[in-house]
């Protein structure tokens, strides 16, 4: 009995000890609150939609501004594409002040860049403090610098917070409640339980979203205050037919081919009018297509978005009227063009081929932060 008792004693601190060597399962965090800017390229609705989904992310804060003349090329587009999954938004700006002066200024250019953006009034707009500017400044000057950004921004109708390092608090600035980075789990989470939000990792990955992401935990209602989330497209996309669906009539086959609408047609989850509505192509576009289906009253083709994700759009009236030209054999489109329309950027155009924008604009002599203008022609493949 005795040498049984040791043995289960032995088992015990043998598990105890792997718990303890396994920090990720013991201090798991929850996955609350993504960060996403420029290093993520342009994030859709089925991003954000997959993130609240599979891993309970129910807030983003995406980068708007760097110091007094960067403004994030994303944002606008992210901001959008989260809002319409039914995320709260909050936005950031990358710090580059060392006087009480300069904090004020990026503070008015990072409102600006924020209203630009679409960042509702209300939300947070934060200061990021971590660049080598205030790591060399002293205690005192990193302080009230950041309480003059905080105050300009709050002036203008956005709430602020610090987000900072762990190491810094408290030794390169005084940090009441703030956005605090410290990972990956090198220090118990119970640390910033008196802060806003813990970042603890640096290098989340979702399926069907570029590189690595920054994920937060939220310890209050901070980042999710002031906002009632409304998406634009249901929470559970439901797959129903047509109501004049014959299922006798329902088919399918493999086609790749080109189709240019002669009308707004919506772009689907799924082949059906019960589907979500993501987006849309507008007459003078094109979209090549690898399958076709005909399901009851409608004519779908299907095509391979940018986000890995399918999508569908209607050809037309099955046996009736149709929503466009299309061929079967693409390579008489060996060269494809698009016309440049009011309200066009390098994303929204990639993001309807399903390319990247960072090729889209290679592919015509720019990077994504030259101008475009209507009527111009852009080579897309």
């Amino acid at each position: 009995m005795k040498l049984k008792t040791k043995f289960i004693t032995l088992v015990v601190a043998f598990l105890a000890a792997i718990s303890f060597a396994l920090p990720s399962q013991v201090n798991a965090a929850n996955t609350d609150m993504v960060d996403t800017s420029n290093h993520n390229g342009l994030m859709t609705y089925d991003n954000y939609y997959d993130m609240l989904v599979h891993y309970g992310v129910k807030a983003v804060v995406q980068k708007v501004s760097e110091g007094t003349t960067y403004v994030d090329p994303t944002a606008k587009y992210n901001l959008a594409s989260a809002k319409q999954a039914g995320l709260y938004l909050n936005g950031y700006h990358y710090a580059r002040y060392t006087t009480v002066e300069g904090a004020r200024a990026e503070a008015r250019f990072a409102v600006a860049a924020a209203q630009s953006a679409g960042l509702p009034i209300g939300a947070v707009l934060a200061t990021d403090v971590e660049a080598s500017e205030q790591a060399n400044n002293s205690y005192a000057a990193n302080t009230a610098n950041n309480k003059a950004f905080m105050e300009v921004v709050q002036a203008a109708g956005y709430r602020s917070t610090i987000y900072t390092m762990g190491s810094w608090v408290g030794t390169k600035m005084s940090v009441d409640k703030g956005w605090i980075a410290d990972y990956p789990y090198n220090t118990s989470r119970d640390r910033y339980t008196s802060h806003h939000a813990w970042q603890f990792r640096s290098d989340q990955q979702f399926a069907g979203s570029y590189g690595n992401f920054d994920v937060s935990q939220l310890y209050d209602d901070f980042f999710t205050a002031n906002q009632t989330p409304s998406p634009s497209a249901p929470v559970t996309p439901a797959p129903s037919q047509p109501a004049k669906s014959n299922a006798a009539s329902d088919t399918e086959y493999a086609q790749t081919g080109v189709f240019k609408p002669s009308a707004t047609v919506n772009i689907r989850t799924g082949a059906g009018t019960g589907y979500a509505s993501v987006g849309s192509y507008a007459p003078g576009e094109s979209v090549i297509y690898d399958h076709v289906y005909i399901r009851g009253t409608y004519v779908w083709a299907r095509y391979l978005s940018y986000s890995g994700r399918y999508h569908y759009v209607a050809l037309g009236v099955n046996g009736g009227e149709s929503y466009g030209s299309r061929s079967s054999n693409t390579q008489t489109y060996s060269h494809m063009y698009y016309t440049v329309r009011s309200g066009d950027s390098f994303w929204s155009i990639a993001s309807k081929y399903g390319i990247s924008m960072y090729t889209l604009a290679a592919n015509n002599g720019k990077s994504i932060y030259s101008l475009i203008y209507p009527g111009e022609s852009l080579y897309i493949r």
